[in-house]
This record gives C-alpha cells, sequence and structure tokens, in this order.
C-alpha cells in the first residue's frame, strides 16, 4: 500500500469512526461531517494525482450515490448514510469504497441479527422480511409504509456504525495482505 493509498485509507478511517460515533449518538449523520469528508477525497486524490485524480474521486463518490440512491428513496437507509457513503468513496475511489460497502452491509446484517435476537423480534422480523419480499412482486419497487426508517416503532441499525467497523476491518485486512 503506497503513501497515498496509506492517507486515503487513515482519512476514510477518520471520518468512519467519527461519523460512526455520531450515528451512534444520535442516529444521524449529520452534513458538517460528510461534506468535509467528500472534500478531503478529491483533495487527497487532486494532489496525488491531478484532475485524473479528482475524476477517480468522484467516480468513487458517484458510485456510491448512484449505487445506494433507490434504497436511499425506499426509505432503507437515510440521507445521512447515503451521504457519507458518498464521502468515503470520494476518499477510497470506486474500487476500495465497493469493498467497503459489501463489508458495511454484512456489518449492518451482523448487527441486525444481534438486535434481531437480542429484542425477541425474530418472528416479528421474519414476517416483516416476508411482507417486503411480497410487497416487491406485486407492487415493484415502492416504499413500504410501515417497514421503514419513518416509523419509529420499526428496528434499525445505526448503519454509519457498521461502516465504521467495515472500514477498519477493510483498511487492516488491506494492511495484512500488502
Amino acid at each position: 500500500m503506497g503513501n497515498l493509498g496509506n492517507t486515503q485509507w487513515i482519512v476514510a478511517v477518520f471520518f468512519a469512526l467519527l461519523a460512526g460515533l455520531t450515528d451512534w449518538r444520535s442516529r444521524r449523520i449529520p452534513n458538517w461531517l460528510t461534506v468535509p469528508g467528500f472534500m478531503a477525497g478529491v483533495a487527497i486524490y487532486g494532489v496525488g494525482g491531478s484532475w485524473n485524480g479528482v475524476l477517480a474521486s468522484l467516480a468513487g463518490a458517484g458510485s456510491m450515490l448512484g449505487i445506494l440512491l433507490p434504497v436511499v428513496l425506499l426509505r432503507g437507509l437515510g440521507a445521512g448514510d447515503w451521504k457519507l457513503m458518498g464521502a468515503l468513496g470520494a476518499i477510497l475511489g470506486r474500487n476500495r469504497i465497493l469493498e467497503v460497502l459489501l463489508a458495511s452491509v454484512f456489518m449492518a446484517g451482523a448487527l441486525a441479527i444481534v438486535q434481531m435476537v437480542r429484542r425477541r423480534q425474530v418472528k416479528q422480523t421474519l414476517v416483516n422480511l416476508w411482507e417486503l419480499v411480497r410487497g416487491f412482486f406485486i407492487f415493484g419497487l415502492r416504499p413500504n409504509t410501515e417497514i421503514n426508517l419513518d416509523n419509529p416503532a420499526a428496528s434499525s441499525v445505526p448503519f454509519g456504525v457498521a461502516t465504521a467497523v467495515a472500514t477498519m476491518f477493510c483498511y487492516g485486512f488491506g494492511m495484512m495482505t500488502h
């Protein structure tokens, strides 16, 4: 891992940890965190690779914002989580952020399973999952009126926390393999 790659990971871990802590405490990831993260990513790539670097940074951000937009529109992911992944995409670039996204999804799933078991909501969660799948096949890609982030009674996992853990994991794994 070169100096630029190491710098990108350190900055990404910093922003991811700060976002995870903020999300854990307030269940929000504010713009005062995601916007500087995005700008830091563009700056790092700009210094390291000039215009091609800036384009690579924008490609990383754009890939995350594009991939996750349908999930946000369906109210399965908050806008702060979406912007965090865009900022991390700007910092890490398209290839590395896809690894972080995959690890974040797995981590969020693991946290959801732990939460489901701890709260003894296994049956209700499986019923909700069935309703989401059934609704998709009947109505297409539309938000469920009850099973979404807008329902305060619905269980949710702080995706920023999952992303922080996943970012640290990906950085550590990358350090071990290089």
